[in-house]
């Protein structure tokens, strides 16, 4: 069987689609992906869909099902590449394609998960900072 070949780049997952994909493809996909952003803790997923150029309304839901699922497992996803005739189909069916950010090539793709990432990771340090100020305010004497 056909598989759609998955690497890691540091923190990141990096997927290009070189074919149309059929039905079992997307699925296949799909779960792969969900299994290596929980094996790598991958904390971004880029998928390059530039070779594409058809996708369903199948495709679609698909896209928006990895970027749900890894959101929901801390990574972000991005999909860059798409064509013009394939956005074009995509808002025609009515898929947004909610939280799945997109770019126009790889570079620019990478550049918008490091920075989602950094400011994630800066939130999270300011939420810490916050809670032990809180901490350090609370008297503990009886």
């Amino acid at each position: 069987m056909e598989k759609i070949p998955i690497l890691r780049m540091g923190k990141f997952l990096l997927v290009t689609i070189q074919v149309d994909l059929y039905d079992q493809l997307a699925e296949n996909l799909e779960a792969d992906l969900v299994q290596m952003v929980k094996k790598t803790d991958a904390r971004g997923v880029l998928i390059d869909v530039s070779s594409v150029t058809i996708i369903d309304s199948f495709m679609g839901r698909i896209l928006g099902n990895i970027a749900t699922m890894s959101k929901i497992m801390d990574a972000e996803t991005v999909v860059v590449g798409m064509q013009p005739a394939v956005a074009i189909t995509l808002v025609e069916l009515g898929l947004p394609l909610k939280g799945v950010h997109s770019a126009l090539n790889v570079e620019k793709g990478m550049e918008l998960l490091k920075s989602k990432i950094l400011l994630e990771e800066s939130e999270n340090e300011e939420e810490e900072d916050i809670n032990d100020d809180d901490d350090r305010d609370t008297d503990h004497t009886q």
